[in-house]
């Protein structure tokens, strides 16, 4: 074999080391996606359906959950792996006092009924000096109308800032197109509660109706390109 011959299988190999190489991270990273989407449909919404009891904190044990046939092929340390990785902080991992045992829940985003989920009630509008709803442009004309909805959800959800500011790693996806500012004062004063969760997502049941209606929105802004968006509805 000659010296061209080596160096031309030699770079080709390294290209397949590279290729295997990628393919076994990215099969690694969907192993690690499904079980974190496995992990938030149970933990929020599928509990009961799925043959579990969230305890009055939103716990699971660990071992119990990867009994389940739908969680069987992953260990305890790919839990682990998906709570420390997941950016936003969905979940959270404590060892059970007495016991040591493992056990998980998801820190906001419940449509199931969680007795004692650790939320801080906001009791000051300074405490939580902006609070922002992410939407999307498909959705505003409802909004402005109707107000936010928790839908089927326990809670609207609300950010502490926008995506990327010091401090906000929750509470919006970073492709919503409209920013619905709260007027914490006005809500708050008219007795909308707020609750602070443990991944610094702000929440609010809303009112009686499970809204908070467009009288409490201090500015809505289009994302991209900034600019503001009118709350009065266009005139016929």
């Amino acid at each position: 074999m000659s010296q061209a011959e080596g160096r031309s299988r030699g770079k080709g190999s390294g290209r397949g080391r590279r290729r295997r190489g990628q393919r076994a991270h990215g099969a690694e990273g969907g192993h690690n996606i499904k079980l974190s989407k496995s992990l938030s449909y149970l933990l929020r919404h599928g509990a009961a359906k799925m043959g579990f009891q969230l305890d009055p904190g939103g716990f699971l044990y660990v071992d119990e959950v990867l009994k389940h046939p739908q969680f069987k092929r992953y260990t305890a340390d790919d839990v682990r792996q998906v709570v420390a990785d997941n950016d936003k902080k969905r979940f959270a991992l404590q060892e059970e006092e007495g016991t040591g045992r493992l056990q998980i829940r998801a820190n906001q985003g419940h449509t199931l009924e969680v007795e004692e989920l650790d939320l801080t009630p906001i009791t000051d509008p300074a405490e939580a000096p902006t609070v922002v709803h992410g939407t999307f442009l498909s959705c505003w004309d409802k909004i402005r109308t109707q107000g936010l909805s928790r839908m089927r959800r326990n809670h609207i959800h609300f950010a502490p800032g926008e995506p990327g500011e010091d401090g906000v790693i929750s509470g919006m996806r970073r492709t919503c197109q409209v920013l619905v500012f709260i007027d914490m004062e006005a809500a708050m004063r008219d007795g909308l509660q707020f609750f602070r969760s443990a991944n610094n997502v702000i929440l609010s049941p809303g009112n009686e109706e499970g809204l908070i209606p467009p009288k409490y929105f201090q500015q809505v802004l289009q994302a991209r390109p900034r600019r503001v968006l009118p709350l009065d509805l266009p005139s016929s």
